[in-house]
């Protein structure tokens, strides 16, 4: 391996090490109403983004704050000599798709049927020091 590509590849994991991440795969919850509480959490501290989830009322935010606790744990598997706290931890990204789709019929009058989409999502969640994020 060239010196080059040697520094590059050390770079490239030494950036990585800084960044953790969680995917949630199909949760059966609406794409629009997960949207409606990852929003709150976009760019926000990780210890006041795990707040703003624990008090908020809808079912979403208890699914999206173990998937925060769970990318924390991944980030202090990668760094175990840092601290959570040192860190100063952000929640860098967060994406909700559309996952699948179950389609179900439902009885409607004078013999029709009316077609029932059952939505489910999919969620990644990125962390990243501050640092990181303004460059």
């Amino acid at each position: 391996m060239g010196v080059r590509k040697k520094q590059m590849a050390e770079r490239i994991k030494a950036e990585k090490k800084k960044v953790a991440f969680a995917k949630l795969n199909n949760c059966p919850t609406s794409p629009r109403k997960m949207r409606l509480v990852a929003d709150l959490i976009r760019g926000v501290k990780v210890e006041q983004a795990l707040a703003i989830l624990r008090f908020n009322p809808k079912e979403a935010s208890r699914k999206l704050e173990k998937l925060l606790l769970s990318a924390l744990a991944n980030w202090q598997a990668k760094n175990e000599e840092a601290s959570v706290e040192d860190a100063d931890l952000i929640v860098a990204e967060i994406r909700v798709d559309s996952g699948a789709m179950l389609k179900r019929l439902r009885p409607a009058p004078q013999g029709r049927a009316h077609r029932i989409r059952k939505r489910s999502n999919h969620v990644t969640l990125v962390l990243g020091s501050k640092n990181i994020t303004e460059n």
